[in-house]
């Protein structure tokens, strides 16, 4: 039987990162993009994927950065992600990553019962620091978005559990946990993981600021289930 694994979690939250090693142990990616403007070893995102969320996201009244209440889709949407889905059946495992995944998980369980999670998230502060640096906007906006992206990873995590990785953990830390999700997915992780490289992290070391109370809570509920949990930020 094919296994699908989706990467999941927020923008500019070690995404492409989990996605690169994962690649590196054997996981199918298929066409994905391997170099881009703001990730240094590209975005590993296949645009026939990220191209169908973005259409169903807007069929549905929202974007990625203004997600919808719900999320619906048409039969010319299923019919892409079908053909999709045969474009990769020579592959015994193989996996996608794109961010928007999280708002349509159900629209790909539709067509995949077995799928097989695996997250990421970061400190909300770089999230939004990045994505106000990027996008422009308030930060006090993206971090509200940080919270409608990890409200939907720590939903699906209570539901069914799935290794989540913190993509602030230090170096060897961050390693072990690689190496943990490669075995889950049953990848060989390699002798040397070259694609992680601690400057594929990017933030302001100036003192956090103040969190919202409903971030803040969410943040340390995915610090508590985070593979290589450590201490719990206040």
């Amino acid at each position: 039987m094919t296994r699908i694994a989706c990467i999941l979690g927020m923008h500019r939250s070690g995404t492409s990162c989990l996605a690169g090693s994962l690649e590196e142990a054997g996981l199918r990616l298929g066409d994905v993009n391997t170099a881009a403007t703001h990730n240094l070893k590209g975005n590993r995102e296949n645009k026939r994927i990220w191209e169908l969320h973005d259409s169903v996201l807007l069929f549905s009244g929202g974007n990625w950065w203004q997600p919808p209440e719900r999320v619906s889709w048409s039969d010319a949407h299923r019919a892409e992600r079908d053909a999709i889905i045969r474009s990769y059946e020579d592959a015994p495992t193989w996996g996608f990553k794109d961010p928007r995944t999280l708002l349509v998980v159900d629209f790909w369980r539709e067509a995949v019962s077995n799928l097989m999670f695996v997250g990421t998230f970061r400190h909300p502060s770089f999230v939004a620091e990045s994505l106000h640096r990027r996008e422009g906007r308030p930060v006090d906006y993206w971090l509200d978005v940080w919270a409608r992206y990890n409200a939907r990873l720590l939903e699906l995590y209570e539901a069914d559990p799935f290794p989540i990785v913190n993509f602030d953990l230090a170096e060897e830390a961050y390693r072990r946990s690689l190496v943990v999700i490669m075995d889950g997915l049953c990848l060989e992780a390699p002798a040397r993981m070259e694609f992680f490289e601690p400057g594929l992290r990017h933030h302001d070391a100036s003192p956090l600021p103040q969190l919202p109370d409903r971030v803040s809570h969410l943040y340390q509920s995915l610090c508590r289930i985070a593979l290589e949990p450590g201490p719990v930020p206040t």
